[in-house]
Order: structure tokens, then sequence, then C-alpha cells
């Protein structure tokens, strides 16, 4: 009988621990929007993004994910490690003004994705594309909230967001040897009561654009609204 300890192997499969929370959604769109925020920060690589973004989809509880992020400082500045430790308190995402569930993310790695037609945009959208195109068409959306705001990071890839002509669009953002580019900001025929759409993006290599859709417009604007904030 061998009797002599022998050191774990290192490429082995991560065991997750006695009773280890599996990971949800929330979870990996938390992580991913960490990850992304190191890429447009610096702090990684688009290689070390693309590895690590890979093996997000792969783990399977939050202790597994946690060591993809304990490099890197959580959204607020915190370390990532402390905020999403398994175990700790809540494991809900914190979108704006700190409402769990308000965010969600969009990746696209050597693929393509898109969110189109009537669908319900969150008040905090991530957008990740490593040599991915997304599309982000906003013309048949239903705006629960006044400001959406929509976070890009993009490296040789292709992001694009479409939003309806009298919706108003802002942008702020910056590409190395890439393009960020928003048209329409201040436009005339904007509605004073439509919805806000905010774009921040970082585009490396790559091609980050928004624009209005001629023909495409909200109707009722300020009627819905003012229901809305009257329920």
């Amino acid at each position: 009988m061998d009797m002599e300890k022998h050191p774990a192997d290192p490429a082995a499969p991560v065991a997750p621990a006695a009773g280890g929370l599996r990971a949800s959604d929330a979870d990996r769109d938390r992580i991913a929007q960490i990850l992304s925020d190191a890429l447009a920060e610096g702090r990684l690589t688009p290689d070390e993004h693309s590895e690590r973004l890979d093996s997000l989809y792969t783990r399977k509880t939050v202790a597994e994910l946690d060591v993809l992020v304990r490099d890197l400082p959580a959204p607020g500045g915190a370390p990532a490690s402390s905020a999403y430790a398994p175990g700790a308190a809540g494991h809900a995402p914190a979108g704006p003004a700190g409402l769990p569930g308000a965010a969600e993310t969009v990746v696209a790695v050597c693929s393509s994705s898109a969110r189109k037609g009537r669908w319900r945009p969150a008040a905090q959208t991530r957008a990740v594309s490593v040599m991915g195109d997304i599309t982000i068409d906003l013309t048949e959306a239903v705006f629960e909230q006044q400001v959406t705001e929509i976070n890009v990071a993009c490296v040789l890839g292709n992001v694009e967001v479409l939003v309806p002509e009298n919706v108003t669009l802002r942008g702020h953002g910056s590409g190395v040897l890439g393009n960020f580019e928003v048209h329409g900001e201040g436009r005339p025929g904007t509605d004073p009561n439509a919805p806000v759409v905010i774009i921040r993006g970082f585009a490396l290599l790559g091609n980050i654009e928004a624009r209005p859709r001629l023909g495409a417009r909200l109707v009722d604007l300020a009627h819905t609204l003012h229901k809305r904030l009257h329920r």
C-alpha cells in the first residue's frame, strides 16, 4: 500500500465544498460584470478576459465563480472575493439605487447575440463583445423606467444599439484603435417626457454605435409615464 501523500493535481476540477451553494444565472451575470469592468479599466488583457469568461459558464458553484474575480475589485471598489464570497448574505445583484435584479448581461464571444422585439430592458444592461456581434434593439421595447443605461465593453467585435427616434439618447465612451459613436444626441424631435437611454462604452479594435431608427417611435409617452409614476 502506498502510504506516501501526494499533492493534489492543480489541473483537476475544483470540487465544490460540502453544501456549496449552486450558482444561479444572476451570480454569473454579476461575475461577468466584474470581468467586463476589469477589461475596460485595463486590469485584464483581452486574452485573460476571454479565458475567464469562457470558464464562467462551466462552473457550478458560487465558490468556483469567486475564484475568477478574487484578484479584481467589485463594483464600488471593494475586493470581489469579499463581496461575493460563498455564504455571504444576499447574493442578489445590485442594480441602480441598490435594487436587486435590476441588471442583465448580454455576452457574445466569437458569436452573435441580440435583444429585440417586444421586450422589457432592465434599468442597467451590460453588453460584452469579444470578437462577436451584439444588437440591442429598443425600437419595440417596453420601458419600465425613465432612465435606461447600457454599459458596453467591446474587443475586436461590434455592438449596435437602436432606439426609437423620439427617445433621448446620450453617450459617454471612447475607443482605442476602435470606434465609439452615438448619433442623434440633442437632435430636434425628441420627446421631453420620453425615456432616456445612456450608452457608456469602451472599444478596443472594435466598434460601438448607437443611433435612432427613423420612423420608429414610442407613442403616448407622457400618458404612459404619468400612469407608471402614479400607480
